[in-house]
């Protein structure tokens, strides 16, 4: 019952966001605006205020992070031989494979954590979050810049480093993570408005998820995008699930973990493969696909623990 109260209200904000969108509530422009919104002050709010007022002690687990590191680069190599074994076109590898990778960390993943697992469970997907994004940005690059159709165009690992250590929810996490260090209490003040910034955060998150979503190129690329979802929301979870048993990680540790292998392809795949030389269109149907199908898919990895 958990699992259902749990997964079924994510569904319905999201289902309620495109459902706003058709009805013409949220304008491209206003799509845009609020996304910025969430992404650069709600959900850092709302990350720096769980971490800093939690005992890491307790909350970080290093060989959970390290399986789930692993996990990503390990999904790399199989998405890699599930593209050229069935033949994906020459210029949708590279989205392919990155589909297949890169979670929706910050909108997706840490919204199940938080309503499935309680603020305990939102501190530690948080603190794995934020690794696995910078080991995601940097194999985006890598992967997208390979196959790129643009050969001449060149995106180099040092500065998309630098870009995935800029990025919000990375820097709300690791300054929550010194914060937290040095055992200071936050002071009302900022707790109180923290507090009102990141009651926003996820039911903003999930309704741009939902406005956001598109299905019109679906058809031209459906096989491709059944492909990368499968491996994304049930092979790559798989992979960590076994891992982590092998480790013996318990599973009141490891399902943090696995609720980040486990979220859908992120809306960013959409942007740097329009960016850096992918396929957009496969981009824009696998994200809308797997975050459909990570209604049915969450439900099958949070029973696992």
């Amino acid at each position: 019952m958990n699992i259902i109260s749990t997964i079924i209200p994510i569904f319905i904000i999201i289902f309620l966001g495109m459902f706003a969108r058709y009805r013409g509530f949220f304008s491209r422009d206003f799509l845009h605006q609020a996304n910025r919104l969430v992404y650069y002050i709600a959900i850092p709010a709302m990350i720096f205020s769980a971490i800093a007022q939690s005992s890491l002690k307790t909350q970080f687990h290093p060989g959970v992070i390290l399986v789930t590191l692993a996990t990503v680069c390990l999904i790399v190599p199989a998405a890699w031989l599930t593209a050229h074994t069935a033949n994906v076109a020459q210029s949708s590898k590279g989205s392919f494979i990155h589909c297949a990778f890169h979670g929706n960390l910050g909108y997706i993943g840490l919204a199940v954590a938080f309503y499935y697992l309680g603020h305990a469970g939102l501190v530690k997907a948080a603190i794995i979050a934020g690794f696995v994004m910078i080991l995601q940005n940097i194999l985006a690059v890598a992967v997208l810049q390979f196959y790129s159709r643009d050969a001449g165009r060149s995106t180099n690992l040092t500065s998309a480093l630098g870009s995935a250590m800029t990025n919000p929810v990375i820097l709300s996490a690791l300054a929550g993570i010194v914060y937290s260090l040095l055992g200071l209490p936050l002071p009302v003040i900022l707790d109180r408005s923290l507090t009102i910034l990141k009651g926003m955060a996820l039911p903003m998150a999930l309704l741009l998820i939902g406005a956001s979503l598109s299905f019109g190129k679906i058809r031209l690329v459906f096989s491709s995008v059944v492909m990368t979802s499968v491996l994304k929301l049930l092979v790559m979870p798989a992979m960590g699930f076994v891992l982590f048993k092998l480790f013996g990680i318990s599973a009141q540790d490891f399902i943090p973990g696995l609720i980040i292998l486990a979220a859908p392809s992120a809306t960013l795949v959409y942007i740097m493969a329009a960016q850096i030389g992918g396929d957009p269109d496969l981009a824009v149907a696998a994200i809308s696909i797997s975050t459909l199908l990570s209604g049915l898919t969450y439900g099958i990895w949070l029973s696992m623990g």
